[in-house]
């Protein structure tokens, strides 16, 4: 069958064929190749294991050894040290301080954050005053958050006892009362940290979609309804994150408790993590320290597993 044009119409010219190896040539140049993201992460990478993997695997290894500041060669003694550690009252009544600590202290940096985000996701006036005022004590360093609250804890000249005192109580040993000290941290520490989680909170509510709680207003419920019913359980896995977040850095308390008590009145508010510090640095039992340093890292570990376990669970 002929294929000429139409009379009176020009024929428009094809442009040649590209030949098959040229495509091939034009798709393999853009192709990526196997060392070239490798050259871009190599630095990342020396960074990651010199500064971090490195000293894991020694800390772990170290933790087999007898490895000790006093200057002696170290030998290899297998789990005695764990075992050592297992059977050590010290450990046990150190993660009690840990665990009792995180219980006091989570608990109100969750309902806290949650009540300030919702006073100001509410419209209160002066929105970047209540902004600035909840979030500027988590800038702080803890060095400043400690000798504030050190000067509101003295005992005489301390404003909580001055305030005490005005409304008729007895002063209060705020950091040598074995049975205050440690709550007197948990205090510093919500006052100090509150601040990033009223920022997560607050994020999460200006994301929330307004439908839902018009749609229930003009149904006539009123605003505890639509708290508890709508907003609530929209925040679901934002308290979830809060919480998560929460408890591990609760758990691997250590500055402010340091700084503030060193651990004390007599061993009532040390951490695990000071009981480490005190062992490896003060003891000189660097194997030691670094066996209770892994035990604890195992406990972490699980403590987290399980929050994950149980959040699935609940979505």
């Amino acid at each position: 069958m002929s294929t000429t044009a139409p009379p009176g119409t020009k024929a428009q010219a094809r442009p040649p064929a590209r030949p098959a190896d040229s495509r091939r040539t034009t798709t393999r140049r853009w192709l990526p190749t196997p060392g070239k993201g490798l050259v871009f992460v190599l630095p990342f990478l020396l960074v990651f294991g010199l500064f971090l993997v490195w000293p894991v695997v020694q800390g772990l290894w170290m933790s087999f050894t007898d490895t000790s500041l006093a200057l002696h060669e170290p030998s290899f003694v297998g789990f005695d040290n764990y075992a050592e550690a297992l059977g050590d009252p010290d450990v046990w009544s150190s993660l009690g301080n840990t665990v009792f600590f995180t219980a006091i202290s989570s608990v109100p940096l969750v309902l806290v954050a949650l009540a300030m985000a919702l006073l100001v996701h509410s419209g209160l006036a002066g929105q970047w005053v209540w902004r600035l005022a909840f979030f500027a004590p988590y800038l702080l360093p803890v060095t400043v958050v400690t000798l504030i609250w050190a000067w509101l804890y003295q005992p005489d000249l301390g404003l909580g006892n001055q305030l005490l005192n005005k409304l008729g109580f007895d002063s209060v040993g705020w950091l040598s009362d074995e049975s205050v000290a440690m709550w007197s941290v948990a205090a510093l520490t919500v006052w100090w940290t509150v601040g990033f989680n009223f920022l997560l909170y607050l994020a999460a509510l200006q994301s929330l979609p307004s439908t839902y709680d018009e749609a229930a207003a003009l149904d006539g419920a009123g605003a505890w309804r639509r708290l508890w019913s709508i907003t609530l359980p929209q925040l679901r896995r934002t308290t979830a994150l809060v919480a998560m977040l929460q408890i591990l850095a609760s758990l691997k308390v250590f500055d402010q408790i340091y700084i503030l008590t060193r651990g004390g009145p007599n061993g009532s508010t040390r951490p695990v993590l000071e009981y480490v510090y005190d062992t490896g640095f003060t003891g000189y039992r660097l194997g030691y320290a670094s066996a209770v340093s892994y035990l604890f890292f195992a406990l972490v570990i699980v403590a987290s597993l399980v929050q994950m376990r149980l959040f699935r669970r609940e979505d």
